[in-house]
């Protein structure tokens, strides 16, 4: 069963810092270009950085550019992103998934994908 767990978010106050992780199963990680997305309450899910198969290629959304990082290591299969400079409107349930368009300026989840419980990342003022 395809399944994705994450972990690492939590309260952080503006300008602090946060890890999340998310750790694959039930598919082939290491050949999928992946992706981290978020949603906040009353507003649409939307795709904020993802990363190539092998790492060598990773696209950020205007919104967290120079502030997000995203990794992964497919040697166990887990997915990162770093998180700086945190502002409020970064709050939101975080969820990783498998993208079938991870490029410039476009990050469009696998519309098959069985979405996990997600992390919640709240940012105080």
């Amino acid at each position: 069963q395809v399944q994705a767990v994450e972990s690492g978010g939590g309260l952080v106050q503006a300008g602090g810092s946060l890890r999340l992780s998310c750790t694959a199963s039930g598919f082939n990680f290491d050949v999928n270009a992946m992706g981290w997305f978020r949603q906040a309450p009353g507003k649409e899910r939307e795709g904020g950085s993802c990363i190539k198969w092998n790492g060598e290629s990773a696209y950020y959304k205007d919104s967290v550019k120079d502030r997000f990082t995203i990794s992964r290591d497919n040697a166990v299969d887990t997915l990162y992103l770093q998180m700086n400079s945190l502002k409020p409107e970064d709050s939101a349930m975080y969820h990783c998934a498998t993208t079938t368009l991870c490029s410039r300026g476009i990050i469009v989840p696998a519309p098959s994908w069985n979405w996990g419980q997600g992390t919640q990342v709240t940012v105080s003022s």
